[in-house]
């Protein structure tokens, strides 16, 4: 799995899932985790943080991926 693929991932976890790799990144430490073929830019960076915070203030303020799943498919029928 490619890093963007992850990242694309990332919003699409739960909040339980959130607490279970938050270790995990934090044990790996620093950006040693990251593939130095393929850094992320500035802006990539930026937003990982701005959602992460956003994230961190209110866990439950998103949608479930059921509610966006169903969001797609009714823009999709129209």
């Amino acid at each position: 799995m490619s890093k963007a693929e992850i990242v694309a991932e990332l919003p699409q976890l739960s909040p339980d899932e959130h607490e279970e790799i938050r270790p995990k990144l934090a044990e790996l430490g620093g950006h040693e985790w990251m593939d130095e073929a393929d850094p992320l830019t500035d802006g990539e960076k930026a937003l990982i943080e701005a959602r992460l915070a956003a994230y961190e203030k209110d866990p439950q303020a998103g949608s479930s991926w059921a509610e966006v799943e169903a969001r797609i498919r009714t823009r999709l029928k129209a």
